[in-house]
């Protein structure tokens, strides 16, 4: 079958030693590597033999790895660390770039090859970070986004390191090439940006017309493709064309459903990509090496971790964010592969010396989540013998005022859903946002709002909690919820919070620590569908909460254990649906109107009680037997289904339509 069996022995294998990575804690990436490995040329057994022909479709992977980068670049998502990311960052590369020189000298390489190496290390891995802080709980946190700005930077950095770098070896005939190679950049750029900007995405619209999901995924393969050979006979990077049409329709109104699509097949291909770097390494290499791996890593790390965790504190971030940006971006990325594999086939870099930093990106990123774990307990150590600095929130307004309010963390979706349900009853305020649009969004429509990250006191301090109803921490980052819900509880023992938690671990967690009421979202979809079904048959509204309200004080065991529901709230709900409460409107042609209880014998002649009469805002309870209702007049009657129907018909129903 020649190149299929290579392509089914390699997807197989990525399979099984992907799954293992993942049982591992490891990335996916990690065990296609050593996939790779195992079906390389340089180990027995089975062998992929078509190598070359393999590297050609991983060419693909690469162009589609970086056709998504460009599709989920935005400035916008740079602008709560614009300054750390757009400043901080070159600053970053341009050390580690200049350390990885040193160290090649110190190795013996040449300039060149030196030059290769500081590139090549001064990328971190946005796949294993984001792995990482995703399985930790910690997305979300300023942390988080202080290294989501620099890795968006540093993904973008790896494009015209792809531009420069291969033509750096021909720098002795002049600088000619290197000149000419910028001038084709910026001149497709521009073209691409001119021309792409309003016709990529009208295509997309016409492809979208059809709702064809099949036309849409090979309109943008193509496109991504496509534009990539153009640059490619251009004499640019293939995969810097895909960059830029990933980036050019990036604000498009498409874009996302364009990520969607071309997740699976940027992801197969990935496979390819990163199993075809691991055919590369020669194991016996890394066993006759491994001091040299070890050794290297380890500088790498202790020299990469202090720039990025200093730059952090340069920057103005204090407390725990420099140690776990230190601690968490020291390790060499999956984009430093292509910068590895081209400096590899352009001759910079000799076979040993790719075994060398392939084997030390391998080691850094298994490194990784252990490495991160280390943040919160260094920090705990590092606050006894220093003193914290403390983080000051922007506020919109001066919220000194507030008393007896509600403070909303989070102003996303259900954030925003919760401000506009206490703006419309008249109660007090203020929502808590670290993310800078969400944040301008609520600026722009007068929402009492700060500016700033919840997880830190001060910040919760501006809300004053001393003073407030309730907390209502609705952001999906456990981590967040839970150090909310601790200093709320040191700041106002007394004060009630809403939490929000994912499996009985977490709601077991938050209740230890004091949230009042724990909403598990997978749970409440459940509960949801029981709501609905109650009602449909015909089951008061008090009943059903009441019923609700059970499961939830149950821990939601109902749900989670397959328990029978609670016994009390049946017969409760039972025996309320006997006596259920509901409003009638009084209609000026109504036999009602102008009428008494007394004066229409109700009770007598329907069974029904009328407990209570809203006249506008006001509300008569217990309505004395000779009030007269009017049009417009809410009656609240009290009865079982039988008697309110009869009452309906016979007192609520116009007379000329009876």
């Amino acid at each position: 079958m020649g190149i299929a069996a290579d392509i089914v022995l390699l997807v197989v294998a990525g399979l099984v030693f992907g799954m293992a990575a993942h049982r591992l804690r490891q990335p996916p990436i990690i065990g296609y590597i050593v996939a790779g490995v195992v079906l390389g040329p340089f180990t027995g057994g089975l062998t992929v033999s078509s190598v070359h022909e393999i590297e050609k479709l991983a060419e693909i992977g690469v162009a589609l790895l970086l056709f998504g980068i460009g599709l989920e670049f935005s400035l916008d998502d740079l602008k709560p660390v614009r300054k750390i990311a757009l400043v901080g960052t070159p600053i970053q590369i341009g050390l580690v770039i200049a350390f990885g020189w040193l160290l090649g000298d110190m190795l013996g390489w040449d300039w060149q090859a030196s030059l290769w190496l500081g590139s090549i290390l001064s990328l971190s891995s946005t796949m294993v970070i984001l792995k990482t802080m995703e399985s930790q709980g910690v997305m979300g946190t300023l942390s988080s986004r202080v290294m989501i700005g620099m890795l968006l930077v540093q993904d973008m950095a790896v494009v015209p390191m792809l531009v420069v770098l291969p033509v750096l070896g021909h720098l002795e005939s002049g600088g000619a090439l290197l000149g000419w190679a910028l001038l084709k950049a910026i001149l497709f750029l521009t073209a691409m940006i001119l021309i792409g900007k309003r016709g990529f995405p009208w295509l997309m619209k016409r492809v979208a017309r059809t709702d064809s999901p099949e036309l849409f995924l090979v309109f943008v393969s193509g496109l991504a493709l496509g534009v990539g050979y153009g640059t490619w006979l251009f004499g640019l990077s293939f995969a810097f064309g895909a960059f830029v049409a990933g980036m050019v329709i990036s604000e498009s109104d498409y874009s996302h459903h364009a990520l969607t699509s071309i997740l699976p097949l940027r992801d197969l291909f990935g496979l390819l990509f990163f199993a075809s770097v691991g055919m590369l390494l020669d194991p016996d290499f890394l066993l006759d090496n491994w001091p040299t791996v070890l050794a290297l890593t380890a500088v790498v790390a202790v020299f990469k971790g202090l720039v990025c965790g200093s730059l952090a504190r340069l920057f103005g971030y204090v407390n725990i964010v420099p140690l776990a940006v230190g601690l968490v971006m020291f390790q060499v990325g999956e984009l430093s592969f292509l910068l590895a594999e081209a400096g590899r086939k352009t001759g910079a870099l000799d076979q040993d010396q790719f075994g060398l930093i392939l084997s030390t990106a391998i080691v850094s990123m298994i490194l990784t989540p252990q490495s991160s774990r280390l943040a919160a307990p260094a920090y705990r150590v590092f606050g006894r013998f220093f003193r914290q600095t403390p983080v000051r929130p922007v506020h919109v307004d001066d919220h000194a005022g507030l008393n007896d309010h509600v403070i909303i963390v989070g102003g996303g979706l259900v954030g925003r859903f919760l401000a506009n349900i206490l703006s419309s009853i008249g109660v007090p305020f203020v929502v808590i946002e670290v993310g800078h649009r969400p944040f301008e969004a609520l600026k722009a429509d007068n929402v009492p709002v700060i500016y700033g990250d919840a997880t830190q006191r001060i910040v919760l301090e501006a809300a004053h909690p001393e003073r407030a109803k309730m907390v209502l921490a609705a952001v999906p980052s456990f981590v967040v919820v839970r150090m909310v819900t601790e200093h709320c509880k040191e700041l106002a023992p007394d004060l009630t919070v809403i939490a929000r938690a994912v499996g009985e671990e977490q709601l077991r967690v938050l209740r230890e620590i004091g949230a009042k009421q724990v909403v598990q979202p997978a749970l409440e979809t459940g509960l949801e569908y029981a709501r609905k079904m109650l009602r449909l048959l015909g089951m008061p509204p008090l009943a059903v909460q009441c019923f609700a309200d059970a499961v939830q004080s149950g821990g939601y065991a109902q749900i989670c254990q397959g328990e029978q529901p609670p016994e009390g709230a049946l017969q409760q709900m039972e025996s309320m649906r006997a006596m259920d409460v509901a409003w009638v409107e009084v209609l000026p042609e109504a036999p009602l109107s102008g009428q008494s209880p007394a004066s229409l014998n109700i009770r007598k002649t329907t069974g029904v009680s009328v407990v209570g009469v809203m006249r506008g805002r006001i509300m008569h309870p217990n309505p004395a037997p000779d009030m007269t209702f009017q049009p417009g007049d809410l009656l609240m009657v009290m009865g079982g289904p039988d008697e309110r129907k009869v009452f309906r018909e016979r007192f609520a129903q116009p007379e000329t339509a009876a």
